[in-house]
């Protein structure tokens, strides 16, 4: 039933540390994962909120903790694999034969 607070933290996290984090300010990538972990932290919110669910605390606390950990690391996982599949995406066959 808390598995939306990973998400959350690590969505707040993400931004306090963009924030302060020179080479991340203005790096798009560090934007999509920032907006990629707040979609999450939201995403888990409203459903908790729709199913009265917001401020329960289930049997298992751990559990839940520990689902919040995999969305956020799918998310993240995701995240690279769009950083990966957008830097190919402007590599051209010259570039390769030079690099």
């Amino acid at each position: 039933m808390v598995c939306y607070t990973i998400p959350t933290a690590a969505a707040i996290a993400h931004y306090i540390m963009r924030r302060n984090i020179k080479g991340w300010k203005e790096d798009v990538y560090q934007s999509w994962l920032n907006l990629l972990l707040a979609g999450g932290a939201i995403f888990g919110v409203v459903d908790h909120l729709c199913n009265g669910e917001l401020f329960l605390i289930g049997e298992n606390v751990l559990l839940d903790l520990m689902l919040g950990v995999v969305i956020t690391t799918v998310t993240v996982l995701i995240w690279d694999l769009l950083v990966i599949i957008d830097k190919k995406r402007y590599i051209t066959p010259q570039t390769k034969q030079s690099g």
